[in-house]
Order: C-alpha cells, then sequence, then structure tokens
C-alpha cells in the first residue's frame, strides 16, 4: 500500500504522523530524503504523537539516540556517517531492528542490503522551500 501527501506544511505533519502511526503495525520505518528534506523533524512529530516529549535530535555523530517514556522506547538511527554498512554490526543493530519497540532510520540507503523487509519506507522530499512531499510505502 502507498501513501501520498502533496504540499505539506509544518502545521500539517501532525496530521501525516497520526495517520502513519495509526496503520504502522510494524513500528519501523526507514526515511529517505536528501538533506534538509525534513527527516528529522518529522520523527520528531512521530515522537511527539507517541508520547516521547524528550528533546528529539539527530544522532548524525551518535549514529543512535534513544527516547524512552513510560514503556514506550523509541530507537533513532542516522547512518549518514557510515561508510560500511558493516560498521552497524558493531551497534548489534539486529537487537533493535527485531524488537517490539519503534524504529526510525535516517539515511537507510547506507545499509540498504542489511535493512529488514519489514521496514517501511518514507518518502520525503522538498517541494518548494516551506512545502514537502511524503510518500510511505508499507
Amino acid at each position: 500500500m502507498i501513501y501520498t501527501w502533496n504540499h505539506l506544511k509544518q502545521e500539517d505533519l501532525t496530521n501525516v504522523a497520526v495517520e502513519i502511526l495509526k496503520n504502522d503495525n510494524s513500528r519501523k520505518i526507514a526515511l529517505y530524503g536528501d538533506l534538509g528534506a525534513g527527516k528529522t523533524t518529522f520523527i520528531k512529530e512521530l515522537c511527539k504523537n507517541i508520547g516521547i516529549h524528550n528533546i528529539v535530535s539527530s544522532p548524525t555523530f551518535t549514529i543512535l539516540n534513544e527516547y524512552r517514556h513510560d514503556l514506550i522506547t523509541v530507537f533513532h538511527f542516522d547512518f549518514y556517517r557510515i561508510k560500511d554498512p558493516v560498521e552497524i554490526f558493531e551497534l548489534g543493530f539486529e537487537e533493535y531492528f527485531f524488537s517490539d519497540h519503534y524504529v526510525f532510520i535516517e539515511w537507510p540507503e547506507r545499509i540498504q542490503e542489511l535493512l529488514p523487509s519489514f521496514f517501511s519506507k518514507l518518502h520525503l522530499t522538498v517541494q518548494e522551500p516551506e512545502t514537502r512531499s511524503i510518500i510511505w510505502e508499507l
């Protein structure tokens, strides 16, 4: 199944995040998009609607951020700096990817051959400076 949203402004992201969370049973989302497309911004919106009110930021240098609220855990990966997919074995990525927790990945194309098929794919594209399109593949 494919969902598409066009000409989204910042204030539209809440509705899209709610729709995705309502329809995503895997809790695993790989976010694709160029620098500045809004991947981290959208993950912030997903986290807010899950109930995570911590500061959500891109783990560009640490590769992984973990957010918790009550019994909810979100693992937020950013693989931008990964040069070889083998590097993620040191993280024990399988433990995260195959957990029951939420997993959101920025720059999944860097580890595409290791990405399990149960991850849904979310593509963000800049349409105009203040608008984005989102295509979500389940």
